[in-house]
């Protein structure tokens, strides 16, 4: 987003009336899994194929008719991924950050929110049956938190697509701070320190 800052919360919340306020999450849940046996998955990592071609992560724009950031936020992910959001709720302590951009006058609120593997096994079975699949979601995509052995793939080449707004931003600084990634991988990525 044009002129991207950090902002907290409380700050996002006082803007004017002239600003609407968008709500995304990144659902992920412990992988005990090896890949070829060998390679610890250690989370699933859901992200988005969006209707421009750009990865992002699931929600959208908080309506009137909204109570408050988290009803908006769960609203859209049962548009986008269907009945299965029904077995849990996103909430105010699953908060991370909030970005604002002076055009379109837009907040983008990112939230993160802990599964059970089947419960993220689960929306990704019955998110073909959403209401907005196909339309403004494309198909749901894991991120691939290892590193190959030729230095390349996995989330390296990952990071190589196209992202929406604060997206990658959002992704990289959630695997850092929730601890997502081993130490090894941070180190590798080069992500800096949370501020």
């Amino acid at each position: 987003m044009e002129g991207d800052r950090k902002v907290e919360l409380s700050e996002a919340l006082a803007l004017g009336p002239g600003w609407r306020h968008a709500c995304h999450a990144l659902l992920y849940a412990p992988d005990p899994r090896k890949l070829f046996g060998r390679i610890p998955m250690r989370f699933a990592v859901l992200m988005q194929m969006r209707f421009d071609g750009r990865l992002g992560f699931p929600g959208g724009f908080v309506d009137a008719q909204d109570s408050c950031l988290e009803d908006g936020l769960n609203r859209e992910l049962r548009e986008e991924l269907g009945d299965a959001v029904s077995a849990f709720r996103v909430e105010r302590s699953d908060y991370q950050s909030s970005r604002i951009a002076a055009r379109p006058r837009v907040v983008a609120h990112f939230y993160a929110k802990r599964l059970t593997l089947e419960q993220l096994q689960a929306v990704e079975a019955r998110a073909p049956l959403a209401k907005d699949h196909g339309l403004e979601v494309l198909g749901l995509v894991r991120v691939p938190l290892y590193i190959m052995r030729d230095g390349e793939g996995g989330l390296p080449a990952f990071l190589e697509n196209s992202f929406i707004g604060a997206a990658r931003e959002q992704l990289l600084e959630a695997l850092r701070d929730l601890k997502l990634l081993d130490p090894g991988t941070v180190a590798k990525l080069k992500i800096p320190d949370s501020k």
